[in-house]
């Protein structure tokens, strides 16, 4: 037998293991841990859900209209035809 042949065959149950893996229930400190400090100027300790979504600085939206208005462009003397 070919080893290409039975390369798929074993690589299909290992990947069922791994994906199966996962954890599906909500984020929880270790049993007697206390959740990392809240920040200085928070009035309460955070939750788990409120820690891991990330704040808007680090996910920016998205600005598909880059031009207001059609413009000529300037001559760029940088641009050379390919050679």
């Amino acid at each position: 037998m070919k080893i290409a042949a039975i390369l798929p065959a074993a690589l299909l149950p290992a990947a069922l293991l791994i994906s199966a893996c996962g954890a599906r229930g909500p984020l929880e400190p270790p049993p007697g841990e206390p959740l990392p400090v809240a920040p200085a100027l928070a009035g309460r300790p955070l939750t788990s859900e409120e820690l891991l979504t990330p704040p808007p600085v680090a996910r920016p939206e998205r600005v598909d209209e880059l031009l207001t208005r059609s413009e000529e462009r300037e001559d760029d003397r940088f641009e050379l035809p390919p050679q």
